[in-house]
């Protein structure tokens, strides 16, 4: 059984410690499902989230409108995580593919809201490119107005839930101004002429991925979300939000693998005992234990400053994802040396957290993009005056 103590730090309410020991009841019945199938997993997945109300916390409620609990989009990604890589994949997406609407759209664009919270709708964040990953304002897919339309021309590529998706949050330039201040986002429905999967893409652990083509797709004003060259500023907010999450994902992974090591070591013998006698297998058991309550912490308290009302948490973000996904590569990775043979047979739980976790450290921002952002926040006034002289 997973460590669950850290539900008593002050950073969580009741009803959060509530939600966790009701959504670790509904793990143990309903994950993992079969990914053999990731497409109709992840729609199976996505289905049976909404059914069950767990999806609600992904969006806005627009009959009781109020600011994302990041806490509690935390703890759901973390409990997923440690049951089904796949599910929190399936959760997260729901989140941040509908993050503008929620921060940004006007009510008629938060109607799919709903449906995405009720699982009977699949969203997605288009945001990188072929040339355009980490580094946003180099964005090249173009937006150009035409009377009461705007006409997307370009790529997206590694696009979460492409190709099953029914709605896209698309960022392009518009061309207000050079750089990060000339992108706009907009809603675009997957049914909208022009739109095209070029590509599904495999990756080491299989999740619905997609390179997107965008030929000459029309689509209303009205679907411009927030107003022309806002696109940075929404992107940005979006991340701000949902970045902690991915180290949530990441500290449910590291809990597992920690979980499934202690099992081996106490049962596993060696030289006559067990493994758990053995003095450098404690050290890297401890080692293991120190990395994920230091990433907890940092993950949780950066979910906490968010909800506590601060506007911006980019610095604490940065630290909990870099902090998070980079320990957890480390935790796991232990994990497999722990478990020797059968930690590279395909199929056991450490080889898949060991496919799984690296994704984490590129999406969402790249670990060395993260310690970027992260000095620059640090730096802040002393960063700026060196730029103006």
């Amino acid at each position: 059984m997973a460590d669950r103590s850290f539900l008593s730090w002050p950073f969580f309410e009741d009803r959060h410690r509530e939600l966790a020991e009701r959504l670790e009841a509904w793990c143990a019945i309903n994950l993992p499902v079969d990914h053999h199938d990731v497409d109709a997993a992840c729609r199976e997945l996505v289905a049976k989230l909404g059914r069950d109300g767990w999806l609600k916390p992904t969006a806005l409620d627009t009959d009781n409108p109020g600011p994302l609990d990041v806490r509690t989009l935390c703890i759901t990604r973390e409990t997923l995580a440690r049951h089904d890589g796949l599910a929190d994949f399936a959760f997260a997406m729901q989140g941040l593919g509908t993050g503008a609407l929620s921060l940004f759209g006007t009510p008629d664009q938060q109607q799919w809201l709903a449906k995405t919270r009720a699982g009977k709708t699949i969203s997605a964040f288009a945001l990188s490119e072929p040339r355009s990953g980490s580094d946003v304002a180099n964005t090249e897919m173009t937006a150009i107005r035409n009377d009461d339309f705007y006409i997307l021309t370009g790529e997206k590529t590694w696009i979460s839930n492409g190709g099953i998706a029914d709605l896209y949050v698309v960022f392009a330039r518009t061309g207000e101004a050079p750089g990060a201040k000339g992108l706009s986002a907009f809603l675009v429905p997957t049914d909208t002429k022009g739109l095209g999967i070029a590509e599904r893409l495999e990756v080491i652990a299989p999740h619905p991925l997609a390179r997107l083509s965008f030929d000459q797709v029309r689509v209303p004003a009205s679907a411009l979300i927030g107003k022309p060259g806002d696109g940075f500023r929404i992107a940005m907010s979006v991340l701000d939000v949902f970045r902690s999450t991915v180290g949530a994902a990441a500290l449910g992974f590291a809990r597992r693998a920690l979980e499934e090591s202690i099992s081996r070591v106490a049962e596993r013998k060696l030289f006559g005992a067990p493994m758990a006698e053995l003095q450098m297998v404690q050290g890297h058991i401890a080692d293991m234990a120190l990395d994920v309550d230091a990433a907890a912490l940092l993950v949780y308290r950066a979910a906490w400053t968010k909800d506590m009302g601060a506007a911006r948490v980019t610095r604490e973000a940065a630290m909990a994802k870099l902090f998070a996904t980079d320990k957890a590569q480390e935790v796991i990775d232990k994990a497999v040396q722990l478990h020797g043979g059968d930690g590279v047979r395909k199929g056991h739980i450490v080889e898949s957290l060991y496919r799984e976790i690296r994704a984490l450290r590129i999406y969402e921002g790249a670990s060395d993009v993260q310690k970027v952002v992260i000095a620059r926040q640090v730096m802040g006034a002393a960063w700026t005056a060196m730029y103006l002289i």
